[in-house]
């Protein structure tokens, strides 16, 4: 299956496959898109509902029977598109400094740390699993797609999907209930980050500036 028989009008819109293979590459193009914007106010919503409509796409993944592969070997899927890291800065840029948040790795291991993760980085990680799918699916490698989006939900998108889902959520909450968050803190990814005193601003009053006005909850400050 080529890349311009993708959407051919002949699929039968009900197959299993191709509904999984829209609702990624629909993943894929919006958020590559929203990347391109310079407003975070709508950003987070987008992101938000972009995010959700994906885990459907696992959901129905996770519940589905084991996908079992052609080959034995997994096909050469190509070379991985060069754009990711600009992606991810962009990210980083755009939703600074509410881009760090912490997380749980696995709730089911006794007193689990928090640690520190990025939404910049999730969103890039997760478009990178998809995307190799996609490759497979578009040489034609349907059933190669499908095992490969199935065991990376398990694996990597899907949880990492389901966190960046609750930060999102999080800081939507925050500011439409106009309740400010606490000081980061010195919270990052990078050990030395701290140092620079960048993520210690105090993020609910960034928020209500660079955030919460465009969405039109309050009145820009002058």
């Amino acid at each position: 299956m080529s890349d311009a028989t993708l959407h051919d009008a002949k699929q039968d819109p009900d197959d299993f496959a191709v509904q999984i293979a829209d609702q990624v590459e629909s993943f894929i193009v919006a958020v590559t898109e929203v990347a391109k914007g310079d407003e975070p106010g709508s950003a987070i919503p987008y992101l938000l509902l972009e995010v959700s409509q994906l885990l459907l796409a696992g959901g129905r993944l996770g519940a589905h029977e084991d996908i079992v592969p052609d080959e034995r070997y997994e096909a050469d899927a190509g070379p991985e598109p060069d754009d990711v890291d600009e992606l991810r800065e962009r990210f980083a840029v755009l939703l600074d400094p509410a881009d760090v948040y912490s997380e749980v790795f696995d709730p089911y291991v006794p007193r689990s740390e928090p640690v520190a993760c990025r939404i910049s980085d999730d969103l890039a990680d997760i478009i990178t699993d998809l995307r190799h799918g996609m490759a497979h699916y578009r040489a034609g490698r349907v059933t190669e797609a499908l095992w490969w989006w199935q065991f990376s939900y398990f694996s990597n998108w899907g949880p990492t999907a389901s966190a960046t889902l609750r930060a999102l959520q999080s800081l939507l909450a925050h500011i439409r209930t106009e309740s400010p968050l606490d000081e980061l803190d010195g919270l990052d990814t990078d050990a030395g980050a701290a140092e620079d005193g960048a993520l210690e601003e105090e993020a609910g009053r960034v928020m209500a500036e660079e955030i919460a006005a465009p969405l039109g909850l309050r009145p820009a400050r002058r």
